[in-house]
């Protein structure tokens, strides 16, 4: 092949070589844009109907205070675990190993009317009546008495796990406190749990759930060292109301009193019983928007 025959050769092989070279740039370019470019767009999913309508876990609950109507004796010496309005008789539980006991009150003048001493180890806590029944709790012996509601009588005793604080009827289950966040449903029969929930407020567990009190549906629970009350939702365990209950004592009667303890309903005035551990006064008050 003569030298122009190689020349065109050598043209041609050059031109080939920069064809394939520019492909490879661009199947090269192709590949870093794909990689470079933004994700496709999603549809925006709406909430369902349900998911929409479901209140917030951490929803601020109400603001309340007590509106006191009228303040009545109260026996400075009772350590009140538990108080509860039933047929017109007011009934307390009263602790502290060596001088607990179950009262029978009159809620106007404040005298005890009738009273039964606990067994000297034991520490008497919440009280609850259901039907001709009164169960009473006790601390950190696993026990609850059970009482005739005509005449004291022992009626037989509950076993439970755990430590005992509040009790309440709410009609058809006992819902019980042990001084944590979670309150305990239980048949009014045989004491067995029925199921439990966890109690927040704005979102966040709320412990130390004390005397406990159920009224229209709702479970309301002294908080044991605070002058609150709450009121709780039982199917969600959620704070909806908290009750600043603060200075319903003089200085100088907090001077020998213990904390705030003991919520009573009385369903005839709709009002509310609320005294303390060691308090020398009772007060009937209604809960009122706080200022």
């Amino acid at each position: 092949m003569g030298a122009r025959g190689r020349g065109k050769e050598t043209r041609s092989r050059r031109w080939l070589i920069i064809l394939i070279m520019a492909a490879v740039l661009v199947v090269l370019a192709s590949l870093w844009l794909l990689r470079s470019a933004p994700p496709a767009p999603q549809p925006a999913v709406s909430p369902s109907a349900e998911e929409a309508s479901a209140p917030s876990a951490a929803a601020a609950p109400e603001k309340l205070t007590v509106k006191v109507l009228s303040i009545r004796p109260h026996d400075a010496k009772a350590y009140t675990q538990g108080l509860l309005l039933h047929e017109g008789s007011l009934f307390e539980s009263a602790g502290l190993y060596g001088s607990s006991s179950l009262r029978e009150v009159d809620p106007s003048t404040g005298e005890v009317k009738r009273q039964v001493a606990v067994p000297s180890e034991y520490f008497a806590e919440g009280l609850a009546a259901v039907g001709d029944r009164l169960i009473q709790l006790t601390w950190k012996e696993e026990k609850a008495f059970v009482y005739r509601l005509a005449d004291f009588k022992p009626a037989g005793e509950l076993r439970y796990d755990g430590e005992g604080w509040g009790l309440a009827f709410d009609g058809s289950r006992l819902v019980m406190s042990d001084g944590s966040d979670r309150l305990t449903f239980r048949d009014p029969q045989t004491f067995a749990v029925l199921g439990e929930v966890r109690v927040t407020l704005a979102g966040r567990p709320l412990s130390q759930l004390n005397e406990l009190e159920c009224v229209d549906g709702a479970v309301y629970s002294n908080v044991w060292q605070m002058d609150q009350i709450v009121r709780i939702d039982p199917a969600s365990g959620r704070v909806t109301a908290v009750i600043d209950a603060a200075g319903l004592l003089t200085p100088a009667e907090k001077q020998n009193a213990d904390v705030l303890n003991g919520i009573a309903w009385d369903p005839a005035r709709k009002t509310f019983l609320i005294t303390g551990k060691l308090w020398p006064k009772m007060f009937e008050v209604t809960f009122v928007p706080r200022p």
